[in-house]
């Protein structure tokens, strides 16, 4: 936790280096026009990747199915987009890393299985603290009933 809040203290001044380096190798004009381009692509980006996943999210539910890949891609587009939005070259790469359809996939693989691994460990845990306690699952016992009122 206190490495990403040092990273996040850290990144607008990393940021504004990066700017003012770009600046002195082309110019402070190019690199306005850079950044400010930067962020009209990332808008257009947003809108075209946002309305296509929305568009997939919206069939699969006509399917009757769950669109947890739509949901995940969405959010990426959306971070992306606010990523390019922002003033900054590092912001920009990541950002179009997040709007590149297979990069995106790439990461919410990956997401997927550290959600996986993590859920695991979970279980893991409390199945190995339940054991160390001495408390065992109840036994359970299956049948049918009827209910025979007069």
């Amino acid at each position: 936790m206190r490495a990403f809040l040092f990273l996040f203290l850290l990144f607008p001044l990393i940021e504004l280096a990066v700017l003012i380096q770009v600046g002195s190798v082309i110019g402070v004009l190019p690199t306005l026009l850079l950044v400010v381009g930067t962020a009209v692509l990332g808008s257009v980006l947003l809108r075209v990747a946002g309305v296509a996943t929305a568009w997939r999210a919206r069939e699969r539910l006509a399917r009757g199915e769950v669109p947890e890949q739509e949901v995940l891609e969405g959010l990426l587009i959306a971070v992306g987009g606010g990523l390019l939005l922002l003033p900054g070259f590092i912001s920009d790469i990541f950002g179009l890393l997040c709007l590149i359809p297979f990069t995106r996939r790439l990461f919410i693989r990956n997401l997927r299985q550290r959600a996986q691994d993590q859920a695991l460990r979970q279980r893991a845990f409390a199945d190995d603290l339940a054991a160390r306690t001495g408390q065992t699952r109840p036994n359970v016992i299956e049948g049918e009933y009827e209910r025979r009122d007069r």
